[in-house]
């Protein structure tokens, strides 16, 4: 087993990491009845995104430095059936020098990575860096 989520009313859960123990909350959005004052799942869907793009060229790239560098996440709902329509992710890189070799190999992993792979055909995934 991967996690525990645990419903605690009023449209919010708590969610816990079972071998780390680490816990979140979740919150439904004010735009579907929520507080909105946590991630909510569909947030946590999109910077997953994000996270695994890092984390993937973190493996990938640990010749390289890629320290600070961080993404900034934009999710896009869509309605009838409520649903993530787009995420746009954009992954910011220290100023190190890359080579355009890296940069291409770097810009593949992103596409590539494990949750990119994973979310729906019908979910636009607009990913662009800035070196």
């Amino acid at each position: 087993m991967t996690s525990k989520v645990t419903y605690l009313g009023d449209l919010r859960t708590e969610c816990t990491h079972l071998l780390s123990g680490q816990k979140f909350i979740t919150d439904a959005p004010p735009d579907n009845q929520g507080k909105g004052e946590a991630f909510s799942p569909t947030d946590l869907c999109a910077t997953s995104l994000a996270t695994c793009i890092l984390t993937t060229i973190g493996i990938r790239a640990r010749d390289l430095d890629i320290t600070g560098a961080y993404a900034e996440v934009t999710k896009i709902m869509a309605s009838d059936p409520r649903r993530i329509s787009r995420v746009e992710v954009k992954i910011i890189m220290p100023k190190n020098g890359f080579s355009d070799k890296d940069k291409k190999v770097l810009e593949t992993i992103a596409h590539t990575c494990p949750v990119a792979l994973s979310l729906a055909a019908g979910v636009e995934q607009v990913i662009e860096f800035d070196w």
